[in-house]
């Protein structure tokens, strides 16, 4: 396991100051009218990486994808791809190919004349489009479903049909524009593992665009999170969801508990942050750079709480900090986990998840229980902005 993480680690060309990105976007902005869709964006995406651009409805994501496929012009700053300028390349001309949300697949064609009909329009042997469809076949796991015609596929079958189309070119970009958004919640995460194996054994660098976090998380190397035609933050999926930089992508990606408060104790080695909603003091492990007094939020995922009965024991040094208590209003039971609304004195709510760990669980905390949540020094993220 240590062997596969150091191989793993070794990977990731983004932690290495001098690799050279394979898609270099730099002050990209896009604007329709006086509206700016894209505004000043900058990322370096690497070869092999499966990135995700993850936002919610008229974020720029999208806009974004189009101008890397080149279906629009950006209205200042450059795209490279592979080291070439891609401005006034033709769409035909990039070494990219698209794989659209609808599928986009010829219902008169069978599976087998969807995934080669480009290699067909190229004028490739018969023989050699025979052998790549067969190969693509194999990969996608439809080698019995060649004959079929598109309207005889489930949704997930449709969906791998169009991605061996995308990739019949040997494209060295593709673009997967919300590429698992019509299938089914089941079919989504099974898939979504297929499309991380595919894009593996390929070395293909892909870039996604979704709306769906968890998808993101599920896929991506990388995740860019944006935000109003901007890019609120980079990084990979643990970064993300651990240590968000803003209040939006903690808000953005998963549950979030986000309580405001008052720098009471600023150290290099610490921080006390005095916090009226949650009605305790929350001492975190770790310097701030931040002004003495200034407001700031203090952001914690459900599942790092600790829901007891009891009332946690006091830090001698430390007096009683990172525990408050209230009442249980409502549970929700999710199977895999219970979800827990906990009513604070001042009226806020937190959310509180526990893993159900034990099948059928008699002293598990119910309705209407008063109860006491407590935290690590760790467990949080402090947010200035």
């Amino acid at each position: 396991m240590a062997k596969k993480q150091q191989i793993a680690a070794d990977t990731r060309p983004w932690r290495d100051p001098d690799a050279k990105p394979f898609v270099r976007i730099r002050n990209v902005t896009k604007k329709f009218g006086d509206v700016a869709a894209v505004a000043d964006v900058s990322l370096d995406i690497f070869k092999g990486e499966l990135f995700c651009l993850l936002g919610g409805s008229g974020s720029g994501k999208s806009t974004l994808l189009r101008m890397l496929a080149g279906f629009e012009d950006p209205t200042s700053g450059t795209i490279e791809i592979d080291g070439q300028d891609m401005a006034g390349v033709a769409p035909y001309d990039r070494p990219i190919n698209m794989m659209f949300q609808s599928y986009a697949l010829f219902p008169h064609m069978s599976v087998t004349q969807n995934i080669g009909y480009g290699l067909k329009r190229e004028g490739m042997p018969k023989a050699e489009i025979a052998a790549r469809v067969e190969e693509l076949l194999k990969l996608v796991k439809l080698e019995a479903y060649g004959a079929r015609k598109p309207h005889q596929l489930s949704g997930g079958q449709r969906q791998r049909v169009a991605l061996a189309r995308a990739l019949a070119k040997r494209p060295k970009l593709l673009l997967l524009d919300e590429p698992l958004g019509a299938l089914d919640k089941k079919l989504r995460e099974e898939t979504q593992f297929e499309l991380v194996k595919i894009q593996e054994t390929l070395g293909v660098t892909f870039i996604v665009v979704t709306h769906d976090q968890e998808e993101a998380m599920s896929l991506a190397t990388r995740i860019g999170v944006m935000n109003q035609g901007e890019i609120a933050m980079i990084g990979e999926p643990t970064e993300i969801y651990e240590y968000p930089n803003s209040r939006f992508v903690a808000g953005f990606i998963g549950s979030v508990n986000m309580f405001e408060g008052v720098v009471t104790e600023d150290e290099p080695d610490h921080v006390r942050i005095r916090s009226a909603e949650l009605g305790c003091d929350i001492y975190v492990g770790h310097g701030v750079a931040c002004a003495p007094d200034q407001t700031l939020w203090w952001a914690i995922r459900p599942e790092k709480i600790v829901l007891t009965r009891d009332k946690p024991s006091a830090d001698g040094a430390l007096g009683e900090v990172n525990m408050t208590e209230g009442f249980v209003e409502d549970i929700a039971y999710l199977g895999d986990m219970t979800v827990y609304q906990v009513k604070l004195p001042d009226g806020k709510y937190m959310r509180v998840t526990k893993a159900n760990s034990l099948r059928g669980d008699p002293d598990a905390i119910s309705w209407d229980e008063h109860v006491w949540a407590s935290w690590g020094k760790s467990a949080g993220s402090v947010l200035v902005s």
